[in-house]
């Protein structure tokens, strides 16, 4: 008995070290500095198409870390921008195709009560490699589908800085 006992408690040791390594994670987040280059890009994408539009960054978690608005932006962009970047970070999708998916999906389609969550065009999450750092959210163009267009266009110009 005292030998079964003995080598339950050595495996129990060896079972809890080994879940304690994986206690602390290490992750990625974008720096202040790169939340506002993607801010800039975003407003400078969407003014070449002639759209005044507002941009916010948000990181891994959804905290705003940038927020730019154009010159003759309206005052709502800001809330769309900001909550479109909010529900692409924390669903790690783009607003657009979740949109798509609610229209299409009865079940999905409960995500508009989601506090926070906005399904409309204009939010792209944010990748290095494969890991999600944050989401750009853009909103004050004539259209969805156009915040989205200069959202990527502007992840498209700062690639380099995610690999």
């Amino acid at each position: 008995m005292k030998i079964v006992l003995s080598s339950l408690f050595v495996s129990l040791i060896f079972v809890t070290s080994g879940a304690q390594a994986e206690v602390v994670r290490t992750e990625r987040n974008m720096s202040l500095e790169l939340a506002n280059q993607i801010a800039a890009v975003g407003v400078a994408a969407c003014q070449e198409k002639g759209y005044a539009v507002a941009v916010t960054v948000v990181d891994r978690d959804g905290s705003v870390r940038a927020v730019q608005r154009a010159d003759n932006a309206g005052p709502h962009t800001l809330d769309s921008s900001r909550a479109k970047a909010y529900t692409s970070a924390s669903a790690k999708n783009s607003t657009l195709a979740m949109m798509e998916a609610a229209q299409k999906n009865p079940a999905a389609a409960n995500l508009v009560y989601m506090p926070g969550f906005l399904l409309l065009g204009g939010g792209v999450p944010i990748k290095a490699g494969n890991e999600v750092i944050g989401a750009v959210g853009i909103g004050g163009a004539p259209g969805g589908h156009l915040d989205e267009q200069c959202a990527l266009a502007a992840l498209d110009k700062i690639k380099d800085a995610l690999k």
